[in-house]
């Protein structure tokens, strides 16, 4: 029984030194992100688990979620458009990377991004060093238009899981 227990407590310390390093679990505050991610508040929002490991090995990707912690210390979770080395602007509610309309995957397509912020009336940013966010939520999103850029030691993982509710479990797409 004693060689079970010291198994037992060997496998506990080793998944919570796994999930330490590799996850990180969160809760979505703000509609920023809807419809992909819900929440308000700290009460009813989606339950989200961040995997750390991809960051270790590989630059984030367009259209990826990442959670960072903006200028002000506030928890963020929003979708890589920009990639250093680019210039992006808003025109007509659609996204240009270097003076390209870019197409965004299907389940965006829906989006209306709006030219608000640092990309008004056309401006085009370019993101140097940085990653350009946008939120889901366009018309209401505190994002990289006001913001600035994210660099890439801000992100602290990349939105992996839905893991709460149950109506919204998932992976994030």
């Amino acid at each position: 029984m004693l060689r079970w227990g010291e198994h037992l407590f060997a496998c506990i310390g080793v998944c919570f030194v796994l999930y330490h390093l590799a996850f990180e679990s969160t809760v979505m505050t703000s509609d920023s992100m809807a419809p992909t991610l819900q929440g308000t508040s700290y009460e009813n929002g989606d339950r989200i688990l961040l995997e750390k490991v991809t960051g270790y090995f590989r630059s984030p990707r367009r259209w990826e979620i990442y959670f960072y912690y903006n200028s002000e210390g506030t928890p963020v979770a929003k979708r890589v458009v920009g990639l250093p080395g680019e210039r992006i602007s808003i025109r007509k509610n659609r996204i240009y990377i270097n003076g390209t309309e870019l197409e965004p995957p299907g389940q965006l397509r829906e989006i209306k991004y709006y030219d608000y912020g640092e990309l008004a009336n056309g401006r085009e940013v370019d993101c140097g060093h940085g990653y350009f966010m946008l939120g889901d939520a366009s018309a209401d999103s505190f994002d990289s238009r006001f913001t600035g850029l994210v660099m890439k030691n801000q992100f602290r993982g990349r939105v992996w899981l839905i893991a709460w509710p149950r109506a919204h479990f998932g992976f994030v797409r």
